[in-house]
């Protein structure tokens, strides 16, 4: 049905632009001839507008879920997705392929996934021509996916990235009458300045096209306050601030699964081996837990070492070497960092960097004894959202500082924050120097008491407080 509309769509379009050539024409021939041309293109822009925004009774449970970037490493998107479904609602959830989803996602019947591709622009010739004409096909190509299905009542959107789908959205919507809703992550331009600088033409045309473009959507939802009142004081843009809450996969991890996940990843990770066995023995053992042969229970052995986890995406706005100075003792970039590791030589410290399937996240999240957070929001707006599953996780950390962190991470509370890897370094040591018998006794146990104290609110309830009533206003 809306590939059927989409043919009509992109039909009319076609007739509306030979009728505006043909009477450019004729206009040089005679009045009537332009009374004729206007008249031919009102009535058909009239009946695009027509097919563009009919509706049926479910138009309005139906939403667009958009993020131009990976889905499956888009979960604030999926949590999106997941939480209209569980409301009743139809969701076209629109993004590149790549990284496979949570398999709550893949497997609800209300979600369907309709795959984009990143394009690429010209490779021959200046950058800036590669970048136009990236731009360019970009904005074509989600133009007629989004054309393509049927009217949705709103289009859900992740910035960044914005450019070029916050002013492809808003024409779409516009023609459609289709309400917008970005979803403020932080800002696209300042990511952009962290390879190119503040000063460079591309940030600035970045940064005119959010701030101009960003006004003219229907609602706006963005992760911290420090950001909501950034857009308000400096954008004219009024926003409903959404923390990133962990959902319920987010847990403590019991000792059995631990011990499960741990035997699957010895399989492939040495560094979740028992030293001098090697997986498959008689013995079912790993480096942290191992099992009874008697009764077959499961506990944690008692020289076990310290599991800390950082979770990254190896982007320019985490600095990696300054976990690795503090492990050392002393004072997409995924190779780099790889190589400087294979170059240490530590004594007590083992390092491995494993890719997760999303469903085995949490539980490692929730089988280790410390998060680092290493990073640095490039607009010092926005939170980090490792850190929001950690705490889920009733999981301490120690991160690194900027502008508004003290809104979700509490210093000598549920975690500690420093500034470099010195003071990362004597976090670490004061943390950990007796474990695993400082485990519930110093400050790593308290924390970890905290965060069970403090419960939380968890997505859905913060969802439904926050983004149900946009949906559900007139």
């Amino acid at each position: 049905m809306a590939d059927a509309s989409a043919s009509m769509t992109l039909a009319t379009i076609s007739l509306i632009g030979f009728t505006l050539l043909a009477g450019f024409y004729l206009t040089t021939l005679n009045l009537r001839w332009t009374l004729v041309s206007v008249t031919v293109t009102a009535v058909l822009v009239t009946q695009l507008l027509r097919k563009l925004r009919r509706r049926d009774a479910l138009t309005e449970r139906r939403v667009c879920v958009l993020v131009l970037g990976d889905i499956g490493r888009s979960p604030r998107m999926q949590y999106h997705a997941l939480s209209l479904s569980k409301h009743g609602y139809s969701v076209t959830f629109v993004g590149f392929p790549g990284t496979k989803p949570h398999q709550d996602v893949i497997g609800d019947e209300r979600i369907t996934i309709i795959p984009i591709t990143e394009v690429k622009g010209l490779q021959v010739g200046p950058r800036m021509v590669s970048y136009v004409t990236k731009v360019i096909l970009q904005s074509l190509q989600l133009l007629l996916v989004l054309l393509k299905t049927d009217v949705q009542s709103h289009i859900l959107m992740q910035n960044p990235p914005g450019l070029p789908s916050i002013v492809v959205t808003w024409l779409v919507c516009g023609l459609r009458g289709t309400r917008f809703i970005i979803d403020w992550h932080n800002y696209g331009y300042t990511i952009m300045a962290l390879s190119h600088g503040p000063d460079h033409p591309i940030v600035r045309l970045a940064q005119w096209y959010e701030q101009l473009f960003g006004r003219f959507s229907s609602h706006n939802l963005c992760v911290t306050n420090a950001m909501k009142e950034d857009l308000q004081n400096n954008w004219n843009i009024k926003a409903t601030t959404l923390y990133d809450k962990p959902p319920a996969i987010f847990k403590e991890t019991s000792v059995d699964l631990k011990h499960q996940l741990f035997m699957r990843l010895a399989k492939t990770i040495p560094q979740f081996q028992v030293c001098g066995e090697r997986p498959g023995g008689e013995t079912e053992r790993t480096a942290f837990t191992g099992r009874d042969p008697s009764d077959l229970s499961v506990t944690l052995t008692s020289g076990r070492p310290a599991l800390l986890i950082s979770s990254t995406s190896w982007t320019e706005d985490e600095d990696f070497s300054i976990l690795l100075k503090a492990l050392e003792g002393k004072g997409p970039q995924k190779d780099h960092y790889r190589k400087l590791i294979d170059t240490l030589s530590f004594e007590h410290v083992k390092i491995c960097t494993p890719w997760l399937e999303a469903e085995d996240y949490p539980v490692l999240l929730g089988s280790a004894d410390l998060g680092v957070c290493l990073h640095k929001s490039s607009s010092g707006l926005d939170l980090p959202m490792k850190v929001v599953d950690m705490f889920g996780c009733c999981l301490p950390v120690c991160a690194i500082h900027f502008y508004c962190l003290h809104e979700l991470v509490k210093h000598e509370e549920n975690g500690l924050i420093f500034k470099d890897s010195e003071e990362l370094s004597e976090q670490l040591k004061s943390l950990l120097w007796d474990f695993p018998g400082c485990e519930d006794e110093g400050k790593l146990g308290q924390f970890r008491r905290n965060l069970r104290a403090s419960g939380g609110q968890r997505w859905d309830q913060n969802w439904d407080q926050n983004v149900l009533p946009l949906l559900t206003a007139p």
